[in-house]
């Protein structure tokens, strides 16, 4: 009975590897955060693809977030639903401009997963009539990940435990 009580509170704690791996090819949005010309936090909604343990982004070319990410690679990742069980996956991380805007590099397939992936079977209505608009790729390689779902207090957060 008391497990039925507490079913609103959904599974508490930290995500597996299979759970991440599941959550993160769901779709959600990341939002990038990285600093601006002026140290100032700059944070920006974007699609991403999670592959071999690093993340990959694909900037339009006037996107000045990867530009701030050219001059200072460290940023954070927020990816996370809005649900009341509010899984999440927080990423410090490094990124790496694996290209500077060009027209048909190593973004073109990724971008294309991304599109089905974000848009289904209208992805490629999206992404194909703008192919000869140029793009970056970033990677993103973390450093430090932490994940949580679930309605309920991490224990480092309640009192005592500090």
């Amino acid at each position: 009975m008391a497990e039925q009580e507490e079913e609103w509170r959904g599974k508490i704690g930290r995500l597996s590897v299979e759970e991440i791996n599941a959550f993160l090819d769901e779709g959600q949005f990341c939002r990038l955060g990285c600093l601006d010309e002026d140290g100032w936090p700059y944070v920006v909604p974007c699609w991403f693809e999670f592959r071999d343990g690093v993340f990959f982004i694909v900037p339009r070319a006037k996107s000045a977030w990867a530009r701030h990410l050219q001059r200072d690679k460290r940023c954070f990742l927020c990816i996370d639903e809005s649900t009341r069980f509010n899984r999440r996956v927080l990423v410090k991380g490094v990124a790496e401009i694996v290209e500077e805007p060009n027209i048909g590099g190593k973004w073109v397939e990724i971008a294309r997963r991304m599109s089905i992936r974000y848009l289904g079977e209208h992805g490629p209505s999206y992404l194909e009539p703008t192919m000869q608009e140029p793009r970056w790729l970033v990677r993103v390689t973390p450093v430090k990940m932490r994940t949580w779902q679930g309605v309920d207090w991490h224990k480092r957060y309640k009192h005592g435990n500090w």
